[in-house]
């Protein structure tokens, strides 16, 4: 949910009425729902989307191995008890010399199968953390490297919960539940094939149980899948609520919305522990059911083992070996029925990790890229030529129409125009967020999609009106602009920017930690901040796009001091609502609803009149 105001907030509401909630007129007794875009286009519940992590399982082959190996020595050491316990009950309790060999043999197999077990546990625990590593790495630069449009309709809140929830059900799965899987796998194959070796009449009734016990757990997987899917989306809603809040708490404050934003919590959570009441009590009831299963099928084979032990068909010794083979059989096929639930479970997450990982960019970059001028001190010419462009969350409203603009290398170009007219949109494209629909933007005559988009990127500096600030130090936060560059041309783009006035306040000066967004810095420092950035990278293009709007008067006059520095040689365009920021351009282009409806320098422009003149009339002669 996008927040345009507090009041379209609340109207997402049923049973609002679009009005607020005000403390003290019953805003308890509402229902509060969030109203969080989870896409559920696609069916996600896949168990063969797990197959995705055996690339990041098979890159860490010694692991692999070393728990392949372990697995198979601890389950046969497992295996190999049943003939050891059969030996004692024929023979050892008569023939007293028999009883400390069998013994000491049954003591050394428990340690063998102790070592082995620890080994196995290590072996697949740290494969699982490599792998779930390697998991989170790719998926996140496969995020980060989606285009705008992707994070237009997606929230922060959910990408996350995938990125942590869904990542971390795939990793307990495939550090516990799939080793569970493979070692009862293991144990239940050679189960069956020791208990025919034991008895095979006694085998063929145990395998015709069988199927009763795997049946009911078959069909309720599905089920059980679709639940945890379920789950795991109200999860991320509830996730998507808290970033909201949090990232907006400023907000949240100075409307006093901290109670309706617990309640707004409050619901989602009740939604996503709703959803895990579902998928827990199906997990609990089949896991019930195969228990019942499982001990009814020992307790039915213990019942006629007994009759053939008294009519001499088998020994007791055998008996006993038997039943702890068919009681290692069905405990397998127990454990494999609850990991099967797991895997469910597991197959909901990795599937939302999926729909994220087929994700692909619509801005796409070119096979054979073309490099641009390397020259900076001329700048580098913009053309843009007859561009149409809407949206990809709405396509059917136009924000430019068949616009084009021209800047030559080092003119400085401003773009204004009243709020809606296209003005930040031009600045998108030029950056590439986006492609036109119609139409081309030319950098030095290329084409920029034809230009890597690191490339093009590289040569422009921006300085938006929302300056993205880091919780690192003021310094890092410049250093952001040009990652090599030293402290001394930190400090100096710092000087440029009139930075190193407020951050000597500090008592850490440059190096002062100013927490997530740039907490302890006012709206107007963290742009200078963002300004220092912009003259540190040094680029031939300089896109400002209400650079300077949280200035005051005074700091607004210095920072265009260095803005005249730093736009010789350099291609600026200047994205505008205060005219007084643009009267010194070379050239104004004026916008309305996506069109160019004038441009010239101010003074041809306030003799034209029109929309210009109306503007400046209102902003510079009140």
């Amino acid at each position: 949910m996008h927040r345009g105001s507090m009041g379209a907030a609340n109207a997402d509401l049923p049973g609002d009425g679009g009005k607020q909630n005000v403390p003290g007129q019953n805003a308890e007794s509402e229902e509060v729902r969030p109203k969080i875009d989870v896409d559920r286009s696609r069916p996600r519940y896949k168990v063969l989307d797990l197959a995705r992590l055996a690339p990041f399982i098979t890159e860490h082959r010694a692991l692999l191995v070393g728990w392949l190996l372990t697995l198979f020595a601890s389950t046969g050491a497992m295996l190999s008890i049943p003939a050891a316990i059969r030996r004692v009950v024929d023979t050892g309790f008569e023939e007293a010399s028999q009883i400390n060999p069998a013994f000491t043999a049954l003591l050394g197999v428990a340690l063998f199968l102790a070592a082995a077990t620890g080994l196995r546990f290590y072996c697949i625990v740290l494969l699982g953390e490599r792998a779930i590593a390697g998991l989170r790495r790719h998926f996140y630069a496969h995020l980060i490297h989606l285009d705008q449009a992707f994070f237009d309709r997606r929230t922060s809140g959910e990408l996350i919960s995938r990125l942590t929830a869904d990542t971390e059900l795939v990793r307990s799965v495939l550090s516990a539940s799939l080793p569970v899987a493979a070692r009862n796998a293991v144990m239940l194959f050679g189960s069956v094939g020791l208990l025919l070796a034991t008895s095979p009449r006694l085998t063929i009734i145990t395998l015709v149980c069988i199927p009763l016990c795997v049946a009911p757990l078959l069909i309720g997987g599905k089920l059980l899948g679709q639940a945890s899917t379920a789950s795991q989306d109200r999860i991320a809603e509830s996730n998507a609520v808290a970033v909201e809040t949090l990232a907006e708490i400023r907000t949240v404050r100075a409307y006093a919305r901290e109670t309706w934003e617990v309640r707004r919590f409050s619901s989602a959570l009740g939604s996503a522990v709703e959803a895990a009441r579902s998928r827990v009590a199906l997990q609990g009831g089949l896991t019930g059911v195969g228990m019942a299963a499982v001990f009814g099928t020992l307790i039915t084979v213990l019942w006629i083992g007994a009759h053939d032990v008294g009519a001499g068909r088998i020994t007791a010794g055998e008996l006993s070996q038997f039943m702890l083979y068919a009681f290692f059989a069905g405990t397998a096929v127990a454990a494999l029925g609850e990991v099967w639930a797991d895997l469910q479970r597991a197959a909901g997450g990795m599937s939302r990790l999926s729909e994220i990982l087929d994700e692909r960019e619509c801005v796409r970059e070119p096979t054979v890229p073309t490099t641009p001028s390397l020259d900076v001190r001329e700048g580098l010419d913009i053309s843009i030529e007859n561009v149409s462009f809407a949206y990809p969350t709405r396509p059917d409203a136009s924000v430019l129409k068949d616009l084009s603009v021209r800047v030559s290398a080092g003119e400085t170009v401003a773009i204004v125009g009243p709020s809606g007219a296209g003005k930040s949109t031009l600045l998108s494209l030029l950056l590439r967020f986006y492609d036109p629909d119609d139409g081309r933007v030319m950098i030095d005559g290329v084409d920029i999609r034809s230009v890597a988009s690191s490339n093009l990127r590289g040569r422009t500096a921006l300085v938006s009106q929302h300056p993205g600030i880091f919780a690192d130090t003021i310094r890092e936060n410049i250093r952001y602009g040009r990652l090599d560059a030293s402290d001394d041309e930190v400090r100096r783009a710092a000087d440029l920017a009139h930075v190193s006035e407020f951050a000597l306040a500090f008592p850490r000066g440059l190096d002062e930690v100013i927490g997530e967004r740039g907490a302890k810095l006012s709206g107007g420092q963290q742009q200078r901040v963002a300004i220092a950035r912009a003259l540190l990278r040094d680029a031939p293009i300089l896109l400002l796009d209400e650079a300077t709007s949280a200035l005051d008067s005074q700091s607004e006059r210095v920072v265009q001091e260095a803005f005249e520095t730093l736009r010789k040689g350099r291609t600026t365009v200047i994205i505008a609502h205060r005219l007084a920021t643009v009267i010194k351009a070379d050239r104004i282009v004026v916008l309305d609803s996506g069109r160019v409806v004038a441009q010239g320098t101010h003074c041809e422009l306030i003799e034209r009149g029109g929309l210009y003149a109306d503007l400046a009339k209102m902003q510079l002669l009140n």
